[in-house]
């Protein structure tokens, strides 16, 4: 018998040694678009009248009017709404509803198992160019359980169809800045401004600045080529997803990266170099630290 036993624990141990596969979500990687999303989040109709359904919808208020009701947590003009569309229900706009479940998890930007809170805490600082909130606020605690609400029963741990941006892979022929300034002023300009500036009524920002003090700063994921000519494939622009052929959506995503906005808050000794070899070299296809037109990228802009 403790022959058995010590030969259990001996497995028990070896088990407990192996290293542990724990999947990066720097870049969510996503099911194919084709694939067509099976969840439903639920409808607002449902929503209980309770202590839990008014946390529901403050979550919802905040989600959707960021700016306003968190200002010293959002440093430029963006929303959550901006990136997550549909009040953060949209498959292949990275909804609520397919990030929830799959966290705990380990991200490589930051190298450590981050919670939901703690990802949040990261749209914070990098989309959003501002100050986290911190993880046991009120305000963090309504959005974790407006997106808990959105996946409710959605499965745990499993990718869903329709979860992040599904995947456009880079053309043959790569991305050209002239073709996407063209599809810019073509398809874009008219809500996000000729200059990249964004629309305001009565002070507000009703559509989302694409560049410049405002916009999403160098560290955001958005500021991948990449990532960027995927959201813009599946979501862009307003009212026409789809429209775009691959080339305009990695050309127009180019144009769009290719202008300053607020520095990556990781500066490494306020080297820009450094910082891309320690952050962006191997971060996608990405323009921080490159030289366009003979302009150094990544010096960012005044806050």
């Amino acid at each position: 018998m403790k022959a058995l036993i010590a030969s259990m624990w001996l497995v028990l141990g070896s088990a407990q040694a192996a290293p542990v596969a724990m999947d990066d979500q720097s870049q969510l990687t996503v099911t194919p678009a084709s694939v067509a999303p099976q969840f439903v989040p639920p409808a607002e109709t449902t929503i209980p009248d309770n202590a839990f359904g008014k946390m529901v919808r403050e979550g919802h208020a905040l989600f959707v009017d960021t700016r306003r009701l968190m200002p010293d947590a959002v440093g430029n003009g963006m929303n959550c709404s901006n990136c997550h569309l549909d009040q953060g229900r949209m498959a292949h706009s990275a909804p609520l509803w397919g990030a929830y479940p799959m966290y705990p998890a380990y991200r490589k930007k930051n190298d450590k198992v981050n919670t939901f809170a703690e990802r949040i805490q990261g749209c914070f600082q990098f989309s959003m160019n501002g100050r986290p909130p911190a993880a046991d606020s009120q305000q963090m605690t309504a959005l974790s359980v407006y997106a808990y609400w959105l996946s409710t029963q959605a499965p745990t741990g499993v990718e869903i169809a329709g979860r992040g941006y599904p995947e456009v892979a880079q053309p043959a022929a790569g991305y050209d800045f002239k073709r996407g300034e063209q599809v810019y002023r073509e398809q874009c300009a008219i809500c996000h401004g000729s200059q990249g500036e964004g629309q305001k009524v009565a002070g507000e920002y009703v559509m989302p600045p694409l560049w410049g003090r405002d916009s999403y700063n160098w560290g955001a994921g958005m500021h991948r080529i990449n990532t960027a000519a995927s959201f813009i494939k599946y979501n862009m622009p307003l009212g026409k997803p789809g429209s775009l052929s691959d080339q305009q959506a990695w050309d127009v995503a180019a144009w769009i990266n290719r202008h300053e906005r607020p520095q990556d808050p990781r500066l490494v000794d306020g080297s820009i170099e450094k910082t891309r070899v320690k952050f962006h070299a191997k971060d996608g296809v990405n323009l921080y630290g490159q030289k366009v037109d003979g302009v150094l990228l990544g010096q960012g802009t005044e806050g």
